[in-house]
């Protein structure tokens, strides 16, 4: 399943935008410069952090979750990488030129080597771009490379490879051709679906990415082993081309689920780091962490939300949806849940790019919600609703948070939700082959910009879009927004799409969301950023 999406022309963000904080949250950066890793002096460096759950996989190609873009992050280097302020600056990439016209790029490699000791070239790029784009490789993500001239058409068979505007001029040399000026692509070169891979690795095994005898990569660290779901070690990788930067030796990754355990590790050392954006902390926890002044909170672009298979009754009329959505108490559940920061949400953008600001409807609004589903109940014929299930991945948080709206539901629809938790991979493969009535999602943003939120709903088959909604309308506003240069008409654009969005209801949006974690205080360097990436090429400990 493929997604469309849209070069945007203008240059100019939507007004309100730039990734700033959420008012009332506390803040707190890791970030230090390699200058100050230099004073590092003479402690192990090896850190261990758990990341809860299994990578689907660290294949750039093929990651759709947080998880394994952590492990991906730290293991591959694209042609950008994002600074502390989730700004792209030049990695494999040593220059990067752009056509007057805003329409091609010319980036020239410096040498680099993958972990096996070969170079890494241009035609790697070519490669690895045009095999995520290819159908047949499944990509979810294969809409991002959408923006590159013929990208799409590729994707859906209509054109060859050698038409896609991406080509090797030399082995140091790349040059890439746009749909159409997109000015947020050197952001975009800085994702994972963007990052090379070895054609001859990938070529020669096609389980290449799922054990550490076969994985080959290119970034400041290389996988030493991977015991499926009980741990992984990366070590720092000899052949990276800014190895000197790089100070840890090691990173022991464990994937335990029970966010308890992980937290009672972390307070008997045996993690340096416990929470997100890896994990999460146990719910009960972050009230007595906040008073101990221990607790690090940042805003990030991030909404947390339930989606809807809107091709499954009773989920296929939109008035039964919104009455689900209208009986959530989200100020409840930000407030006595998460307790973090977490703003309530009605919208899908996150804060820092709202549109319309307070929403699209009322939290908690049990009258309206009660009409809603009487109403929709008889558009549908049903005097009784069927068995309702809300699916969510095992964490502590998420379960509360569901035991929360169950609740609600039932005092406020009198309707009984069964709560259905899975381990991580099974729930993402349900969601993407609709097995699911209703679910728990999160969107952290890829870039900063509204349509990377909103493009996921452009039509039902898109790459990210499990609800399996779609609406003719919306779609001609996002073809409007790619043709707009107007910054101040993009947003109203934006604006009436959201507000389709949140008419029709195939997701409910619960709380716009913060990364809150604690850390070993000798650990320095780790950056988290505004979009919520986490990178260790920088870490170290004092």
């Amino acid at each position: 399943m493929k997604k469309s999406v849209f070069a945007l022309m203008s240059s100019i963000l939507v007004a309100g935008v730039a990734l700033t904080g959420c008012g009332s949250t506390e803040t707190a950066s890791t970030t230090e410069t390699p200058a100050a890793a230099d004073k590092k002096g003479s402690a192990e460096q090896v850190l261990k952090v758990n990341l809860q759950s299994e990578p689907s996989t660290v294949d750039p190609a093929l990651a759709e979750d947080a998880t394994s873009g952590t492990v991906i992050r730290a293991t591959f280097d694209g042609l950008t990488r994002l600074d502390a302020d989730a700004k792209p600056i030049n990695s494999v990439a040593s220059d990067v030129k752009v056509s007057d016209d805003q329409l091609t790029y010319t980036f020239t490699l410096r040498d680099s080597k993958w972990s096996n000791g070969e170079p890494v070239t241009a035609n790697d790029f070519v490669f690895a771009w045009l095999r995520a784009l290819d159908a047949k490789t499944a990509s979810s993500y294969a809409y991002q490379l959408f923006y590159i001239k013929n990208g799409r058409a590729y994707n859906e068979g209509k054109v060859k490879a050698e038409e896609v505007g991406i080509k090797a001029l030399d082995e140091k040399t790349l040059e890439v051709t746009l749909a159409n000026p997109t000015p947020f692509f050197l952001e975009l070169t800085a994702f994972y679906t963007y990052f090379p891979v070895n054609q001859k690795v990938v070529e020669a095994n096609k389980d290449w990415a799922m054990n550490a005898d076969t994985f080959v990569s290119n970034g400041p660290f290389k996988m030493q082993s991977w015991e499926h779901k009980n741990s992984m070690v990366l070590v720092k990788n000899e052949n990276y081309w800014d190895k000197d930067t790089v100070k840890l030796e090691k990173i022991d990754f464990s994937m335990i689920e029970d966010q308890n355990t992980e937290l009672s590790m972390y307070d008997a050392g045996d993690l340096d780091w416990s929470g997100q954006p890896v994990s999460a902390l146990p719910p009960d926890a972050i009230i007595p962490l906040k008073d101990s002044g221990k607790l690090i909170v940042k805003p990030k672009a991030s909404t947390y939300y339930y989606k809807f298979n809107t091709e499954r009754p009773p989920f296929n009329n939109a008035k039964i949806r919104k009455a689900f959505s209208y009986a959530i108490d989200r100020k409840s559940i930000a407030d006595n849940i998460a307790q973090s920061g977490q703003i309530p949400a009605m919208n899908l953008l996150p804060e820092s790019m709202a549109l319309k600001p307070g929403g699209y409807f009322k939290d908690n609004d049990i009258e309206n919600a009660k009409k809603l589903l009487a109403e929709g109940m008889k558009e549908l014929n049903l005097t009784t609703l069927p068995p309702i299930t809300l699916t969510y991945n095992t964490s502590e948080r998420h379960k509360k948070i569901a035991e929360a709206v169950q609740d609600q539901w039932k005092q406020n629809l009198g309707v009984d939700v069964k709560l259905e938790n899975k381990e991580f991979k099974v729930f993402l493969d349900d969601q993407n082959t609709g097995n699911y009535m209703i679910a728990r999602a999160g969107w952290n943003a890829d870039f900063n910009d509204p349509i990377n939120f909103l493009e996921m709903f452009y039509d039902k088959k898109g790459g990210n879009n499990d609800t399996l909604w779609e609406n003719p309308k919306y779609r001609e506003l996002l073809d409007q927004v790619a043709k707009e240069t107007d910054a101040a008409k993009r947003k109203e654009l934006f604006t009436q799409a959201e507000a389709i969005l949140m008419d029709e209801m195939p997701i409910a949006p619960v709380f716009t969301d913060v990364n809150a974690w604690v850390q070993n205080d000798k650990l320095k360097g780790v950056q988290v950023d505004p979009l919520s990436f986490i990178d260790f090429k920088w870490a170290y400990k004092e």
